[in-house]
């Protein structure tokens, strides 16, 4: 992002409720966004309605909030690019950037997940497409209600580049919500991702009804996990400590609005995936996750046993109860080492 002043124009690309938040608090920061989505009818209502009633009923957009159909009008003229779509868009939101994107803003991303097929890191995608251009990662403990009503929230933006990731920054922190730079890319990214499978596992022992004890072994012992990978891909131990690692994974594995937890409720209880998915109604990212985190765990020779029996729930048809038997069945071991 080329300008952290006042009254900025910023191109926001993703309309669901993770978008329009974030295009809300930019907003109430000054800045003049432009919100885009894909879908022309979704970008009618909500110019119709002046809210987004499909993710965030009685929310209503700040004046300087105008929704767009069209990405060249969206990104026409503006100081800084910020794309929140779900991962499995993320390559084609790139390509089709890499002709569009004004030279020289760069683009930070709220994306939280991996390229599907092959477990690749975002940065990685967004380096291939858009090369020299200075990139960023918006991550930690942040639902996307209470930041578009304005409750306190604290996030992390991350970047090689220190001055970009200052600005970015800058250009989000205001009022209840405070934004918090690093250097550490790739271990923020790690964290952003891994941390929705395991929501998913902490998800399915609640509706078990396997009781605290158990969530909070889950929780520790998944991030036991996170850190194990991200740490196998150069992320920091500190990352993992913050407000991306242990901060994002504590409020998605134990809130009901995390929707990754959510569907692995409705798992436990019996319903399908599909199921699931349809009632939830929105992207559940922990679902395509899980594939692309097993894939980088085995490309790494990372063990992961609690986000494989996830991703056996998920695409192998083991029944909750046998994936849970399967983790406590395994051998006792040493906690550390």
């Amino acid at each position: 992002m080329s300008s952290d002043a006042v009254g900025a124009d910023i191109a926001v690309l993703g309309s669901g409720s993770w978008g329009t938040a974030l295009a809300i608090q930019l907003c109430r920061n000054g800045h003049r966004v432009r919100l885009w989505g894909n879908e022309s009818d979704q970008i009618a209502e909500l110019r119709a309605h002046g809210e987004n009633r499909r993710f965030l009923p009685g929310v209503p957009f700040p004046a300087g909030l105008v929704p767009q159909e069209s990405l060249e009008e969206t990104l026409s003229g503006a100081a800084a690019c910020l794309a929140v779509v779900p991962s499995h868009a993320f390559a084609e939101v790139i390509a089709a950037l890499a002709t569009r994107l004004p030279r020289g803003i760069g683009l930070a991303w709220a994306t939280k997940g991996l390229e599907p097929q092959s477990g690749a890191l975002l940065h990685t995608l967004a380096q291939r497409g858009l090369p020299g251009e200075s990139l960023a990662i918006v991550s930690g403990p942040s639902f996307a209600r209470e930041v578009a009503i304005g409750l306190p929230t604290a996030v992390t933006v991350a970047s090689e580049d220190q001055d970009f990731a200052r600005r970015t920054a800058g250009l989000l922190h205001g009022g209840r919500f405070r934004a918090y730079t690093s250097s550490d890319l790739v271990g923020v990214e790690i964290c952003g991702a891994a941390k929705n499978v395991l929501a998913i596992a902490t998800g399915i022992a609640d509706g078990l009804g396997f009781g605290a004890n158990s969530r909070a072994a889950l929780i520790t012992r998944g991030l036991s996990e996170l850190i194990r990978l991200g740490a196998a891909l150069g992320g920091r131990p500190e990352t993992f400590m913050g407000l991306a690692g242990i901060g994002d994974l504590v409020l998605t594995c134990t809130d009901d609005q995390s929707r990754n937890r959510r569907l692995g409720l409705a798992l436990a209880r019996g319903a399908s995936v599909a199921e699931a998915r349809a009632a939830i109604g929105q992207e559940v990212e922990g679902v395509i996750t899980a594939a692309a985190v097993r894939t980088l765990a085995h490309r790494l020779g990372v063990e992961m046993p609690i986000s494989e029996q996830v991703y056996q729930v998920l695409y192998e048809g083991v029944p909750p109860l046998a994936a849970t038997a399967a983790l406590l069945e395994r051998e006792p071991k040493a906690e550390f080492g």
